[in-house]
């Protein structure tokens, strides 16, 4: 069942993080769908505009259509990652997004305030729920590249006016995370102090984490093991995410962890089977071992076991 990220803020706050996982193929979605049935969690599937140009959003749409069907028991939004105003409008006409993310952080903040509300005021006509980005996340992924130099934490005072002024739904907070595998080095970590302020100026509004990826170290030493080579990759502390939750975070954002699980499997099972070539076991290895991933990911998020919760809400 598709929904607003609107209703599942209301539901989370304070208490949980929803995992939004970002997908390309059906070997994914399968075992995205699985993996939160299996930790009875709802979720949020992303859409990139690199994900929308890799096949089409037809082939996409119809995809997850089809897990809808196959999953019934699964509460889930729809929703677009780092959109420009262009494809937000697109999303939005479409009729299949609940949700949209119109990124206009690279921006001044007078011209990110005007973007953002042109695009929630088309968005909320159509019943959809927007996502801005107020600050900026270091780091690559798809077409978003900033360089750590250019990377800016967000500024708790000027959070309520970009809220008041767009009427945005939901705000992406710059907080000392970044997009890719390589996120930190040494002992750096989230700058929770810049979080509870930010919550102290919009108390009660949903906040979002770009740039989330664990980078698992066994995932990333598995992968070398099998002929990879990530040097020094690291990424968020899981450990961390309830804590983030509490200070208002109700939408974390995975990308990264789930290319590594990818390559890990197929790294390892061609390594381990050089004279296969049928891509269908591999590929049903890798949809239990990314439900697996999902699952165990959730249970960090604190979303796991609250589907049945969020199906009593969405009832009333």
């Amino acid at each position: 069942m598709i929904v607003t990220t609107k209703k599942l803020f209301e539901h989370a706050y304070g208490k949980y993080a929803i995992g939004a996982y970002n997908i390309n193929n059906a070997e994914q979605i399968v075992g995205l769908f699985k993996g939160n049935l299996d930790s009875k969690a709802p979720f949020i599937i992303q859409i990139s505009k690199g994900a929308r140009n890799y096949t089409s959003t037809i082939m996409l749409e119809g995809l997850i259509r089809s897990a809808d069907e196959m999953f019934p028991e699964a509460i889930f939004a729809v929703h677009l990652d780092h959109g420009d105003e262009e494809t937000c409008y697109d999303c939005i006409n479409s009729g299949f997004y609940s949700s949209v993310m119109i990124d206009a952080s690279a921006l001044s903040f007078e011209e990110n305030v005007a973007t953002t509300k042109r695009v929630v005021d088309a968005a909320h006509a159509k019943g959809l729920v927007v996502e801005a980005e107020l600050g900026k996340l270091g780091g690559v992924e798809e077409h978003v590249s900033v360089s750590e130099a250019d990377a800016k934490l967000t500024d708790p005072d000027s959070v309520k006016e970009f809220v008041e002024k767009t009427n945005v739904d939901s705000l992406a907070v710059a907080i000392g995370t970044s997009h890719g595998a390589f996120k930190f080095s040494g002992s750096q970590s989230l700058h929770f102090d810049v979080l509870a302020e930010i919550q102290k100026r919009v108390p009660g509004f949903p906040l979002v984490m770009h740039g989330s990826s664990s980078v698992p170290q066994d995932e990333v030493e598995r992968i070398n093991a099998a002929g990879g080579s990530l040097k020094g990759a690291k990424g968020v502390d899981a450990d961390q995410f309830k804590r983030a939750a509490e200070l208002g975070v109700t939408k974390i954002n995975i990308d990264t962890d789930g290319r590594l699980v990818w390559t890990r499997v197929h790294r390892e099972y061609f390594r381990d089977h050089p004279e296969v070539f049928d891509f269908r076991p591999i590929g049903k290895l890798f949809m239990d071992e990314y439900a697996k991933f999902i699952a165990g990911k959730n249970e960090k998020l604190g979303s796991a076991g609250q589907l049945e919760s969020v199906r009593a809400f969405l009832a009333k």
